[in-house]
């Protein structure tokens, strides 16, 4: 009798998660179009990325795929040319685990391409383990938060020269279980993947609300989304196949999928009501408030300039 109730509350809760999921939900109802423009999206060959990429695509942009898995990334170029009959989308090499590669991707890009219209900083992932990279940096961390860090700087030139333009941060609900401790911003006091994920979302907060100042009156604004929690590939590299199975199919069951959590991203990306906007954090197609400590003036100063030591570049003031 215990075994059943239990088991019917586990129902109930998750059947109860999926209407609310469904009902919540919101879809970019913006028919703009964005013929002209160039997107770069991160992370586009698969899940939110993907679609994403695929909209703008339909759209009429540009669209390039900023990815690390080349193979991956040219077959869901092909995918994306098939479906929506535009040929203008490119494959780009970008490894956000290798600085050296961010400089190499944004060099290319800043001497191939005359203007950036969008940059939707997608990509991230879980699971990747406690280990220092090539560049000193705890490898979660800078996949998460200190590559985009110094791929939005090597890229803010052009996109002020290429204004009016738009900045997007994925961020994540889970920014409110970050902890801002500016002696362990590289994850060498303590390190968990959960709080790793979750700081390197926070960060992505200060790093959107500080930019957005030092970007007012250029024409480019930039705002983070909560997407909402997807079925996407984020979790591949948790270590556990029997795990990391169970974590996927339940969020799959659960929750949106890639194309429902793209929507928010989408709006951010295209819609009018939002264009001198900036600074914000968006869920569910409309503005929300992040934790408290995401609007801190003073926290989201200092952090960028840790961030701009720990990645080994600043960005100039007139820039």
């Amino acid at each position: 009798m215990i075994l059943l109730t239990i088991i019917l509350i586990i129902l109930l809760i998750v059947v109860t998660t999926k209407i609310y999921q469904k009902l919540t939900h919101a879809i970019c109802k913006s028919s703009a179009h964005m013929v002209g423009k160039v997107v770069i999206v991160t992370g586009a060959n698969s899940g939110l990325g993907f679609e994403v990429a695929k909209d703008m695509a339909f759209r009429g942009a540009r669209v390039i795929l900023a990815c690390r898995n080349m193979p991956l990334a040219a077959m869901a170029k092909e995918l994306i040319v098939k479906e929506t009959g535009n040929t203008d989308v490119h494959c780009r090499q970008l490894d956000l685990g290798s600085l050296r590669s961010v400089r190499e991707f944004c060099e290319n890009i800043n001497k191939t391409e005359k203007r950036i219209n969008v940059l939707i900083n997608n990509a991230a992932s879980g699971g990747l383990g406690n280990y220092i990279s090539e560049d000193g940096l705890q490898i979660g961390m800078q996949v998460n938060y200190y590559a985009t860090f110094l791929l939005t700087c090597l890229l803010v030139p052009l996109l002020k020269k290429s204004a009016p333009s738009r900045i997007i941060n994925l961020s994540s609900l889970i920014h409110r279980y970050g902890v801002l401790d500016f002696d362990n911003l590289n994850m060498e006091k303590y390190w968990s993947d959960h709080l790793v994920y979750a700081n390197s979302k926070l960060f992505m907060n200060l790093m959107t609300y500080e930019l957005s100042k030092r970007l007012q009156g250029t024409g480019v604004t930039v705002n983070a989304v909560h997407p909402g929690v997807s079925a996407t590939n984020i979790f591949r590299h948790i270590p556990n196949y029997y795990v990391r199975k169970l974590v996927e199919k339940s969020i799959s069951f659960m929750f949106q999928t890639p194309w429902e959590a793209s929507q928010t991203c989408i709006y951010l990306a295209v819609s009018p009501e939002v264009r001198e906007v900036s600074g914000k954090y968006f869920s569910d197609c409309r503005q929300k408030k992040p934790s408290q400590t995401s609007q801190d003036e003073d926290a989201a100063r200092r952090l960028w300039k840790e961030s701009e030591r720990l990645v080994k570049f600043t960005m100039p003031d007139n820039l």
